[in-house]
């Protein structure tokens, strides 16, 4: 073999080495050093795969703030059934209307929540999820500066223009992967970006994002007694940091320290900031998303039946601060905290008899929660205000299935609507209970509805 055909031989062997190396990318490559030197603590980024992340990660302009007169109204003054910024005046709500729009859905407009025409109206499942992360973004901002600071975060922060965030997961269903030759994965052996496209199991947030799983592999002991991981927790973590380094677009010792990736000694104080997210993510998905499942339509959920839920790609979408750190949330102080709520004087107002509340529960349940808490309390303090005023509660139930159990199920759902109004002291002489009724025909939902029905 001549000595040109050796050296193309040879560099054609480099280029398919290049190619299969899963290390490998194109330079330029640049390094900062995070930690002192010859420990290894060292952030690797290519400026080139930095630059184009630039454009996706650009905060929008904010518009500017209404100034506020004396006597300027309210939201809740001005529009109907405004429950999460009613105490908002009525010119920054419009503002922040208008932001969300952009922030959610641009293209679909005002009417991805609201029914066109009619904006007071419960309908549209989107309207309801909005509410509860409208008070989710005011409890990062509020409850966690531990982990989010001054900057804070905005609807625009995890949206940015989609009504649906692009980085969301669902729990894995299992025995959902079906056509593979050797059996079921278990979860993983298939590349997912969840797992930095490694062979580890895709789906490890729920031991750690939902459930309070411990992530540590290593004892902090010679002989292990107290903490010993199974290979799957093992996996599962690893799969887990690697979604963490992938999300921030950084490496481990981003957070830990080279030499001992356990010890809290010489890691850099991002470690702790990251400490605080995980328990942020774990309140959110728990008090927040997950609760939401009842509330979407079959097609919003995953494979699993369950609500979308949030991790750090979520936010953070390759950066280690979300969108370069642009405080976007000062701009809207609405979103820093819950609003205080203006106190007002109960208004003696004329209820007309046969006014009719509908509470609506989840299937199956006889308990309140979400909306119907929300409608009760409202006609606890409608009735305050009108002492006089007496009610009937009657609760519905569907003719289908075991009649005996379903009218038991709507008896007790009267129930605890009684307990909760007494509970917000409307006196129980002013309430009289109905036998219940099944439901005929009609839409689903009026199955599992109790009416309080002014009687007098």
């Amino acid at each position: 073999m001549s000595g040109s055909s050796r050296r193309l031989l040879g560099l054609a062997g480099l280029g398919a080495a290049l190619l299969l190396s899963g290390c490998w990318e194109r330079p330029p490559v640049e390094s900062v050093q995070r930690g002192f030197r010859g420990t290894g603590m060292v952030h690797v980024a290519n400026p080139r795969l930095e630059a184009a992340k630039v454009a996706a990660n650009e905060a929008p302009e904010s518009s500017p703030r209404v100034a506020v007169e004396p006597g300027t109204p309210l939201a809740r003054d001005v529009y109907k059934n405004v429950k999460v910024l009613g105490d908002l005046d009525v010119g920054n709500f419009t503002r922040l209307m208008a932001a969300m729009t952009q922030w959610v859905s641009p293209e679909q407009g005002c009417n991805y929540c609201h029914k066109e025409g009619n904006f007071e109206d419960e309908s549209l499942y989107t309207k309801h999820v909005a509410r509860r992360m409208l008070q989710m973004t005011q409890t990062v901002n509020s409850k966690w500066q531990t982990h989010v600071g001054a900057t804070g975060v905005t609807c625009y922060t995890c949206h940015r223009g989609m009504p649906v965030p692009q980085r969301i997961w669902f729990k894995d269903a299992e025995g959902l992967e079906g056509g593979v030759f050797a059996g079921w994965r278990y979860g993983q052996n298939a590349p997912a970006r969840t797992a930095g496209l490694s062979s580890l199991p895709k789906e490890p947030f729920s031991a750690y994002l939902l459930g309070n799983g411990e992530i540590r592999v290593g004892s902090s002991k010679a002989l292990p007694s107290e903490h010993v991981a199974s290979i799957q927790h093992t996996e599962w973590t690893y799969a887990l940091m690697m979604h963490f380094a992938d999300s921030l677009g950084v490496n481990c010792t981003f957070c830990h320290n080279a030499h001992n990736f356990a010890t809290w000694d010489g890691s850099p104080p991002t470690r702790a900031t990251a400490w605080h997210g995980i328990r942020m993510v774990r309140a959110l998905n728990n008090e927040y998303l997950e609760p939401l499942g009842p509330t979407y339509p079959k097609a919003a959920l995953g494979p699993a039946g369950d609500a979308p839920k949030a991790y750090c790609a979520t936010c953070h979408k390759g950066l280690n601060k979300p969108l370069y750190g642009a405080a976007m949330a000062r701009d809207y102080p609405e979103l820093l905290a819950p609003i205080p709520v203006v106190q007002r004087a109960p208004a003696q107002t004329v209820v007309p008899v046969g006014t009719i509340t509908k509470v609506f529960f989840v299937v199956g349940r006889s308990d309140l929660a979400g909306e119907a808490i929300e409608t009760v309390d409202s006609t606890a303090k409608s009735l305050a205000a009108n002492p006089a005023v007496k009610v009937a509660i009657s609760g519905y139930a569907d003719k289908t299935g075991n009649a005996d159990k379903n009218l038991e199920l709507a008896k007790n759902r009267a129930f605890a609507v009684r307990d909760a109004l007494k509970k917000g002291g409307v006196g129980e002489e002013r309430i009289t209970m109905r036998k219940p009724e099944f439901v005929i025909g009609g839409a689903e939902a009026d199955a599992r509805r109790v009416e309080i029905i002014v009687v007098e």
